[in-house]
């Protein structure tokens, strides 16, 4: 495959997204390197089938010889490294499959590309890059009025997961500053859009909404999230690998910081206006607060300003506009969402919300 790249979780809810820009480059291919465990859908990339540009290869990051194998094989020349457990709730309930993918499968995955990378031609050298996908819960939480978090914003993980990628942040540091590997990391605000395990706040309140049933908000509904489109976070990695200075970290958000409680209300606006109930009853009828899970971040919001001086990124979508396309896409979407909705995930959706207490 020419001029290829490996992505690692690349059936993923953002890596599948990614995956799908990338191929649309022309001349661009991609090896990815998925477990296809629950959040994992080989579905997100159907329209690839066929494709000789595409790759699949299920398999584990924490499997050195695959790593390695796949390295020596298709001398991809970046590595786009989305794999990760990611939810903060299944962190607090099972926190050992966080460090064993967040932690041990980064380290895997870096080793590897180490002895890749110090294997290769001198131009090839210059040109590699292992670009890190991070999260902005690595810097802890904010107060209302506190600044946005920053590229030089000290770590203070409050989750087993944001732990987890914490560490894994460090390790990618400290492979670039040990033995030159050219490293680039990204911090990015929470995600939505087309192809989220619905898990998450927004695809788990549009499908409850759709069919009903509660719309569980933890506490008082008053954390907030800077909100950002996947397709802009998409975009904005692939500047960081087109562009990005070797070593450097760069934080990339929406600018669009809402309480959890005013996205719940405008899914449930977006819903009455675009697939109205028979009984013209608000959705928002349908809202429950919840007890609140242990050691929930008050508020994230991410100063992007890094990215948009040095490359020129800006998000193209507000919140507004990516919510109701996301909404739209659901509607349209509703055999992928029963393709996803295992034994497994209902089980999971029982134990984490409907036997919280409503308060």
């Amino acid at each position: 495959m020419q001029d290829a790249i490996l992505v690692t979780g690349g059936a993923g809810f953002i890596g599948s997204n990614f995956v799908l820009g990338w191929i649309g480059t022309p001349g661009s291919s991609v090896i990815n390197l998925d477990l296809l465990t629950y959040a994992g859908n080989p579905a997100n990339l159907s329209s690839l089938e066929g494709d000789a540009r595409y790759l699949l290869t299920r398999g584990d990051i924490c499997d050195a010889e695959l790593v390695g194998s796949l390295l020596r094989k298709h001398q991809p020349r970046a590595i786009v490294h989305f794999a990760a457990e990611s939810h903060v709730d299944r962190s607090i309930a099972s926190p050992e499959a966080f460090i064993r993918t967040n932690v041990q499968g980064t380290f895997v995955l870096l080793e590897q590309a180490k002895i890749y990378w110090s294997g290769l031609g001198e131009a090839d050298r210059r040109a590699f890059r292992f670009l890190h996908v991070s999260t902005d819960e690595v810097y802890g939480s904010l107060g209302e009025h506190d600044a946005a978090f920053s590229e030089t914003t000290a770590y203070a993980p409050n989750s087993p997961y944001a732990a987890s990628k914490a560490a894994s942040d460090h390790l990618a540091r400290a492979y670039h500053h040990t033995w030159g590997l050219p490293v680039l990391t990204t911090n990015c605000s929470n995600n939505y859009g087309p192809f989220q395990f619905p898990e998450k706040l927004i695809p788990l309140m549009i499908l409850n909404a759709l069919e009903g049933r509660p719309l569980p908000v933890y506490g008082d509904g008053r954390n907030v999230r800077d909100w950002l489109f996947v397709e802009d976070h998409c975009a904005a990695i692939r500047a960081v690998l087109r562009d990005g200075r070797i070593g450097e970290t760069y934080n990339i958000g929406g600018n669009s910081e809402r309480a959890n409680i005013e996205v719940v209300t405008m899914i449930c606006d977006l819903l009455d206006e675009m697939r109205p109930r028979e009984a013209a009853v608000p959705r928002r009828n349908l809202i429950t607060f919840v007890k609140d899970r242990p050691g929930h971040d008050r508020r994230y919001a991410i100063d992007a300003r890094k990215l948009s001086r040095e490359l020129g990124w800006q998000p193209a979508e507000q919140f507004a506009s990516g919510l109701r396309k996301t909404v739209g896409w659901y509607l349209d979407h509703f055999s992928w969402v029963e393709s996803v909705r295992t034994g497994a995930y209902l089980e999971w959706i029982k134990q984490n919300y409907t036997k919280r207490v409503a308060l």
